[in-house]
């Protein structure tokens, strides 16, 4: 049987306050695209500041087309993370309650990705010209 989460405790995660965003760069290939919502997910080979390497659900930046993305190729990313932490007494009951570990909420805003040269094949004209 599920056990219901009390209104105190959705009020307060669907009025979570967002603090200012930090800016992270990583390295990872893109995992899922989602054409009409203009979001992505993508794998991180470097963790975000929560341990995690997938990040889920992340809008594009509106001058990136979902046609111009491919899937499992190596891009570097510039994401926004936003942080809301979570009241001690909603940690608490999380915890004891629902059996989860969570001590904010987190969400990504994607402002860049760049496609990452690894590929060895295309590079042949290049690899003659010494500095």
């Amino acid at each position: 049987m599920t056990k219901e989460i009390p209104k105190w405790a959705q009020d307060e995660i669907k009025n979570a306050k967002f603090g200012k965003p930090e800016s992270f760069t990583r390295t990872g290939y893109i995992l899922e695209i989602y054409d009409k919502d203009m979001k992505i997910d993508a794998q991180l080979y470097e963790a975000l500041e929560d341990g995690r390497k997938i990040a889920e659900g992340m809008n594009l930046p509106k001058k990136v087309k979902p046609a111009d993305l491919m899937k499992g190729t190596v891009y570097e990313f510039t994401i926004n993370v936003y942080k809301a932490p979570l009241s001690k007494k909603l940690v608490e009951f999380l915890k004891k309650e629902m059996e989860i570990e969570m001590d904010a909420i987190y969400q990504f805003e994607l402002t860049g990705l760049e496609l990452m040269d690894v590929d060895s094949d295309s590079a042949s004209s290049d690899e003659s010209e010494d500095e």
